[in-house]
């Protein structure tokens, strides 16, 4: 040690008080930090990055900067899973007449089950795909109906439909805002909306844009769960989907709902019609 302080001309005094100095304060809060910003990140199942983060340590009552959240990210090494480039599924060369575009890219709704998007996905097994079909309210972001099969005929909609009916109740005059995919626009799918009350409207054709809420979705849940993941049968990925969509309802931080999970964002929604009725 001796020799050490001789090449780096320091003096042996210098260099003991260094080695006997406690920790600064804000070491030691980097310190106690870090385990908490890594035990979001793994809940978060590897997908939040610095900003999502800092909300949620927000959401525990703890004080600090997004620079900061992201420099002891950095040290610890967690970085979010990358997005890769989202692909349509659903065929829209058929005969059927599509609805107008009532939507029309309004995706801020200010009520839950006044307004609905839709869309269809895949996801590749081992054993061939499945299908998976799902319903979002765009007050909440909330997944309200979803279904899983091994095809895409119109039977698989017509269960998520089903379901997210049954769930929510919603009042007549909804809206039901989907692609112009087959199972969509044909004639059995649009009686089953129209008879629980609801309005039909199709994005213009070949625009994603016009769907973005719905193909957003999908986007995170591949990057998120899917492409990190390798599924030997279609009930494996069935399992793994449900327990996505749950967690993501009840957990997952949505910046167009100002960084609220969907479900906290409904119970806050409801509390605050509670208060304008009072």
């Amino acid at each position: 040690m001796s020799m050490l302080c001789r090449v780096m001309r320091v003096p042996r005094s210098t260099f003991y008080a260094w080695r006997s100095r406690k920790p600064s304060a804000r070491a030691q809060e980097d310190a106690r930090l870090k385990p908490l910003i890594r035990r979001i990140f793994l809940e978060s199942r590897k997908c939040y990055g610095s900003p999502r983060i800092h909300r949620e340590l927000r959401h525990h009552d703890v004080s600090i900067g997004r620079k900061r959240v992201a420099r002891l990210m950095r040290e610890q090494g967690l970085r979010s899973v990358s997005r890769r480039k989202y692909r349509c599924t659903t065929d829209s060369n058929h005969d059927y007449k599509p609805a107008p575009n009532t939507l029309n890219r309004r995706f801020n709704v200010s009520e839950p089950n006044r307004a609905w998007v839709g869309d269809i996905t895949y996801l590749w097994t081992t054993r061939g795909w499945l299908y998976l079909a799902v319903l979002i309210d765009l007050a909440s972001r909330r997944v309200v109906g979803w279904a899983m099969a091994t095809h895409m005929r119109q039977e698989l909609t017509q269960a998520c439909l089903q379901m997210a009916v049954h769930q929510r109740r919603p009042e007549a005059g909804w809206l039901h805002h989907t692609d112009q995919g087959s199972q969509y626009a044909a004639g059995d799918y649009r009686k089953m909306v129209e008879n629980w009350g609801g309005q039909i409207s199709m994005s213009n054709k070949g625009d994603c844009w016009d769907n973005a809420v719905a193909e957003s979705f999908f986007a995170s849940l591949k990057k998120e769960l899917v492409y990190q993941t390798t599924f030997t049968t279609q009930d494996e990925a069935s399992l793994a989907v449900l327990d996505y969509i749950r967690w993501y309802n009840a957990r997952r931080l949505h910046s167009a709902i100002g960084f609220e999970s969907p479900n906290r964002y409904e119970e806050k929604m409801a509390r605050a019609a509670l208060g304008q009725a009072a």
